[in-house]
């Protein structure tokens, strides 16, 4: 099982026992944000790359594996990728690069290890 595999079967483990026990505000948080990534007047893969570069801005591992994926699999290339993530290493500063590295490192992962019908996977 590769890092993509492993991320989202422990996020979707997890995911089952916070919405066991999640009061309305959490059901409803969970029901935003999918929705929010949704088709609209911009389309999904431009709002996955929106949140990658917040995502990378504010850090959060988990959330830029996330939208790495959404991504790749809205239809962003490799190239699109790594230019929303130099718009987040610019805003967010040298502090980011760690992060920066782990996303490239996913990104050349998804290049090398998917086809074409993996990335409708979502």
């Amino acid at each position: 099982m590769g890092k993509r595999e492993e991320f989202f079967a422990e996020r979707e483990r997890l995911n089952e026992i916070v919405l066991k026990r999640a009061d309305l505000v959490t059901k409803r948080l969970f029901a935003l944000d999918a929705q929010a990534y949704e088709d609209g007047a911009l389309p999904r893969k431009v709002k996955e790359l929106l949140g990658l570069v917040a995502s990378l801005v504010l850090r959060c591992d988990d959330c830029i594996t996330y939208h790495v994926v959404g991504a790749w699999e809205a239809g962003a290339t490799g190239e699109e990728l790594m230019e929303a993530l130099s718009v987040a290493l610019v805003v967010g500063g040298s502090i980011v690069i760690p992060h920066l590295r782990r996303a490239a490192a996913l990104v050349d992962e998804l290049e090398e290890g998917t086809d074409e019908a993996d990335r409708d996977r979502a």
